[in-house]
């Protein structure tokens, strides 16, 4: 079929995804879909459409870029009124990346761009290719950007923009296979098949398909052959090269081409303004599939993998009741392993998700039942039909791809909607008004990094379900840890705000933001406009240095931490440390909140109080590591036991550090001990405390092996400023002194032996200065029932002595 219409040369075409309408691109500074678009003042030299079929853009020779809307009926478009400003040149590339949310742009001012589509702002800044850029193509999984230009061959990563390969060579034009494992580029004497990672060092096929100047390639979306075009077009296999069919003979230069969606019709842009039609011959595997396929009452699609968002709407599952026994045999072993590949991804997955497109909410059940209704559950099936060698990394990458979650973290606030409010609705039908406002926002930013799941605290937990509530507590660490992004909403954060202002923001002051920081691989902070904090538009805020120097000076806890954290039971007293001064709403989720640090699996008992809930934390830690550290605080003891406290902020202050002993100090000890101790005695008390059961707690009583030194005298010392507060100086036969500061005064009789009455005098400077440096201590009052109850400072502005 010939298309007339167009003036001048047709330098582009391109079809309408889902569709056989085509767009194409004229010297005649016209864009045509089906009657002719006004907008450009200069030649259309470039046209793209996105995956879903829902956009055009189109490139001009004087640096222009425009993006059409089409409407769902296919049979309307409309301009997006936003001026995309970065180039100098004309543009000669444009393509959308998978998620059809962005865009690149490749321009002979040396410079390529990737566009945000609906908001005319650059989200990777402008990659300097060093020569006239010819051409750009996404890799399928949209991890991957290349560029042909006049000197050489450029592949970027698309979420860093850090340069993965340059290849030296000349490129008019470069496309990606749909496996994603070759490169496919062309320049005016030859063809060249690469691997995408290794580049020149891995020339696949290399040779001439035209007698006369190459000018553009395509490749057919079912994997199975591309197109070259010069004065004529040809077709080759993807997997031997050999060439298919015989030319389709032009009068003219071909200056582009493009395969339809279905891989079943090629179009051609010509120098004689013509547009022209062609039914795609078959390759050699498509002819073998048709031959496989006889014993059924159905043909299959031609069709096979891609990685983008394709229409696959014509494949039905339920067509392998009519496959032949040997295909039968491979689509039930792939759609086992696909079910077994969910179930493990929907192990690790929060049970209720926002489908982020539709507006609902969803449990496991309805998105499994989505995913099989996607377009990539149909071309993984039907994949499987064309290669029998479909590997389980594939499968696994397209289930956790489609499965995977972004999460959100913020400040409550009033009006917040729960579960109940939004069961069986529509998100984006709501009013948009207080939370629901965020909760529409939230959905759209998912959208636009190219997810579909999205979870909420608010509203994507059961509050009335306690089983449930226990099992998500429990395992949130694993679950924000798994998330392919966490998104942090910082309300009070207003846009274009300076550095510091993250650190001052109520979400850094709450109780589970440890927690919530320390555990995702991948963050991203919003401000209360939805924009990037500090307009970092990096894809990981963990790998700035600026956010994270300021949360590092903030929190406490050194960068790298930050970073590289996993949980687990070592330096308790540390991690205790960091949420001592945050607040929450509900007592006892301070600790809860450790549960998931600790990676503790306890039970979740609201309305227990905080006092029991770090009691049940701390006998943990101790039973697990037999580690006393958690003993070092400075506040109220708990009522449970005297050697705990009663809340997390007594731990504040900075953990005990063991005094520095130098080489000579060491040896001193050693020479006054051969001289006061005899060696058997020092043997034999050795292997005794090696022989010590290790610290646990028993009925709420803590078992610790103590050396115990009598007190000997107790003097109350007035503290300067502070009538409130009582200091007591405590001698003990062996020990250095031993300063305490509490709040009720201390019944000195318990301590002081007959014939020895407390005296009050001055306190030897040096003596405090050796206890401080040579040992640590609790002090223990013996009760009645022969139990020890500890006996602590409440002041750690006065505390000389911990533990």
């Amino acid at each position: 079929m010939t298309l007339k219409g167009h003036e001048k040369s047709v330098y582009d075409v391109a079809f309408i995804c889902g569709t056989h309408l085509l767009i194409t691109g004229s010297g005649d500074k016209s864009l045509w879909v089906g009657e002719p678009l006004l907008g450009h003042n200069a030649t259309v030299s470039r046209v793209a459409a996105s995956p879903d079929g829902h956009w055009i853009v189109s490139g001009g020779g004087n640096r222009s870029i425009l993006v059409w809307e089409v409407a769902t009926d296919k049979t309307d478009l409309k301009r997006v009124p936003i001026s995309f400003k970065g180039h100098e040149d004309g543009i000669w590339g444009v393509i959308f990346a998978p998620d059809s949310e962005t865009f690149a742009s490749a321009s002979w001012d040396k410079m390529l761009c990737v566009w945000k589509r609906e908001m005319g702002i650059i989200v990777l800044a402008p990659l300097n290719v060093g020569s006239w850029a010819n051409s750009v193509s996404y890799s399928p999984d949209g991890k991957k950007l290349a560029a042909g230009t006049n000197n050489h061959i450029i592949i970027w990563n698309t979420k860093t923009g850090e340069e993965l390969l340059k290849i030296e060579q000349q490129a008019v034009r470069v496309a990606f296979t749909p496996d994603g494992l070759r490169l496919i580029s062309g320049n005016h004497k030859d063809i060249q098949i690469l691997g995408a990672t290794t580049g020149a060092q891995d020339i696949i096929k290399q040779f001439d398909p035209h007698s006369k100047c190459f000018h553009s390639l395509a490749i057919a979306p079912n994997g199975t052959k591309f197109a070259t075009t010069s004065f004529n077009t040809r077709f080759f296999d993807l997997t031997t090269f050999e060439p298919i069919s015989e030319p389709l003979e032009h009068p003219g230069i071909v200056w582009n081409l493009a395969f339809s969606e279905d891989s079943q019709l090629i179009a051609t842009g010509c120098a004689n303004n013509l547009v022209h039609t062609w039914t795609v011959p078959l390759s050699e595997s498509e002819k073998e599939l048709q031959q496989k396929t006889i014993a059924g009452t159905q043909p299959l699609p031609r069709r096979a993998p891609i990685q983008t968002s394709r229409f696959f709407n014509d494949f039905d599952p339920s067509t392998s009741l009519t496959l032949s026994p040997e295909l039968r045999q491979q689509y039930d072993n792939a759609e086992r392993a696909i079910q077994e590949t969910i179930k493990a991804q929907l192990n690790n997955a929060p049970h209720c998700l926002l489908n982020t497109f539709t507006g609902r909410l969803c449990d496991g059940e309805a998105q499994i039942n989505a995913f099989k209704m996607s377009t990539e559950y149909k071309e993984l099936l039907s994949s499987t039909l064309v290669h029998v060698d479909l590997r389980m990394e594939r499968i696994k990458d397209v289930v956790e791809t489609y499965f995977c979650c972004v999460m959100l973290l913020h400040r409550w606030e009033e009006k917040e909607p729960l579960l109940h409010d939004i069961q069986d609705k529509v998100v984006h039908e709501l009013i948009p008004v207080g939370g629901i406002m965020k909760l529409q926002s939230f959905c759209k930013t998912v959208r636009a990094a190219g997810y579909r799941w999205g979870w909420i605290d608010m509203c994507c937990i059961d509050q009335t379900n306690n089983v449930k509530l226990q099992k998500l507590l429990n395992s949130i660490f694993v679950l924000y840890h798994t998330s392919a992004l966490m998104m942090v909403y910082l309300s009070d954060v207003l846009p274009s705000s300076k550095p510091g202002t993250l650190a001052r923001s109520t979400w850094n002051t709450q109780g589970w933001t440890v927690l919530e920081f320390l555990a995702p691989k991948v963050i991203h902070f919003y401000q209360n406009d939805w924009t990037p904090y500090l307009n970092d538009h990096s894809p990981n805020h963990k790998q700035s240095v600026a956010i994270m120097q300021e949360l590092e000076d903030s929190m406490g806890i050194d960068a790298k931490t930050l970073v590289t954290f996993s949980p687990g039971m070592i330096n308790p007293r540390e991690k205790l440390q960091w949420v001592s001064t945050r607040v929450t709403t509900v007592q006892e989720d301070i600790t809860y909140s450790l549960f998931g640090i600790f990676g503790a699996h306890l039970p979740v008992m609201y309305g227990e109080k905080k006092q029991n809930t770090l009691r049940r934390l701390l006998q943990e830690v101790v039973a697990w590591l037999g580690d006393i550290s958690t003993l070092d605080w400075v506040g109220q003891s708990s009522k449970f036991n005297s050697c705990l406290p009663a809340g997390i902020t007594s731990y504040k202050a900075p953990p005990y550090t063991p005094p520095f002993l130098s080489e000579g100090d060491i040896q001193t000890s050693i020479s006054l001990l051969r001289q006061t101790v005899a060696v058997y005695l020092a043997l034999k008390i050795y292997a005794l405390l090696d022989n010590l059961n290790a610290p646990h707690f028993a009925n709420c009583r803590l078992q610790l092996h103590c050396i115990t030194f009598h007190v000997t005298a107790v003097t109350q010392r007035p503290i300067e400023h502070k009538e409130t507060y009582f200091m007591y100086e405590v001698k003990a036969d062996g020990l250095c002194d031993l300063q305490i500061t509490m709040e009720d005064l201390l019944h000195m009789d318990v301590f002081t032996p007959p014939g020895s009455p407390g005296e009050e005098g001055p306190v030897d400077p040096e003596s405090s200065k050796h206890a401080i440096q040579l040992f640590s201590a609790f002090l223990l009052a013996q009760q009645c029932s022969g139990e020890y109850k500890r006996i602590a400072s409440d002041h750690m502005d006065y505390v000389h002595e911990i533990l």
